[in-house]
């Protein structure tokens, strides 16, 4: 039997393939999209701006104004938050984004994250961040991550990932709504570790998009995961994060996918880079967001503040931030004295 109404708050692409995962097993998909061409598009069955060429189950159905889901408000049951972490704090500083979201979230409807990133100015993951406006209802609040593109979602690929929370019962009522005949979660508390393994998993996906444009091949890429697993332990140490969460489905699983497949943006977003264009160019010639970049900026200063050895996220912040040569940070890399590799 189907249930009932399902929110998702963002209209890109991860947001858009969710809403139609979730039309699998609720009646209606409501889904909050920013612009007439995005709104038109799913209206027409196909996201054409961020998944061009996907049909989308009839279920979804987009809004813009909270005036046209009244009709449907008491029966919403599940939100998803598909905004990217750089956008949280700017979109609940709405009120009536805030109001009508903490609404549904007192009738204790959970709420699922999305986001993968690092605020760039707080340093704050995105729990912190909700964190800040709905600290009432952290059992309700869940963070979604793994190896997902969105694009393979949309062909219903056989797709895992990790559901972390606080809360059990919430949990696996998340886990429940969620589960389709392609798409499965599995649960855990560590929500640090899951959200550290998102975030970080970008920036390695960008170094591998730059270290593929440059040539280098799988030699290169299977020593840039294994050292940069190395270094994400690293950051979860100070956050508390479990290690084992890192060789799990939102990290080793992650960055396997982003730094091998052809479809992450990060690491197209690294290719370019490779090819001399600069990433303030690279950034403003497109709507989609590149998490990526403003995680690298928050990782260097929490590597800077947290004295966490981490030398290819380093490296990766000096290209983007500093114009660095890449082929110079390559070699100086290899020039650092041999060290025991478990340390």
């Amino acid at each position: 039997m189907a249930k009932d109404v399902a929110l998702v708050i963002g209209g890109g692409a991860f947001g858009t393939s969710m809403a139609n995962v979730l039309g699998n097993s609720f009646r209606k998909v409501k889904i909050q999209v920013r612009s007439k061409d995005v709104f038109d598009g799913i209206n027409r069955g196909e996201n054409k701006i961020y998944l061009p060429g996907k049909k989308l189950n009839q279920e979804l159905s987009p809004f813009i104004d909270w005036q046209e889901v009244e009709s449907e408000f008491e029966n919403i049951s599940l939100i998803i938050l598909g905004l990217p972490t750089s956008a949280i704090r700017s979109y609940f500083s709405a009120e009536e984004n805030l109001n009508q979201v903490s609404k549904l979230l007192g009738r204790d409807v959970p709420l699922v994250s999305l986001a993968k990133g690092i605020d760039s100015e707080t340093l704050e993951l995105p729990d912190d961040l909700l964190d800040h406006f709905f600290s009432d209802y952290k059992d309700q609040v869940t963070f979604l991550s793994g190896p997902s593109f969105a694009s393979e979602i949309m062909d219903e690929q056989i797709t895992l990932a990790s559901l972390a929370g606080r809360s059990k019962v919430h949990l696996e009522r998340v886990a429940d709504s969620l589960s389709c005949h392609y798409f499965k979660v599995f649960m855990t508390y560590d929500v640090k570790g899951v959200l550290l393994g998102g975030a970080l998993k970008n920036i390695l996906a960008i170094a591998g998009g730059i270290i593929e444009g440059l040539g280098y091949n799988h030699n290169t890429r299977a020593a840039m995961i294994t050292r940069g697993i190395a270094e994400m332990l690293r950051f979860g140490k100070v956050f508390n994060a479990r290690p084992e969460t890192f060789y799990g489905l939102a990290g080793m699983g992650d960055l396997i996918l982003t730094t091998t497949g052809g479809l992450s943006r990060n690491k197209s977003f690294g290719h370019e880079i490779a090819k001399g264009r600069t990433a303030k160019e690279i950034i403003e010639s497109q709507r989609s967001v590149v998490e990526g970049y403003k995680t690298a900026y928050a990782a260097h200063k929490l590597a800077v503040k947290y004295d966490i050895r981490a030398r290819i996220f380093k490296g990766i912040y000096e290209v983007l931030y500093q114009e660095a040569d890449v082929k110079n940070i390559i070699e100086n890399l290899m020039k650092l004295p041999a060290k025991f590799e478990i340390e």
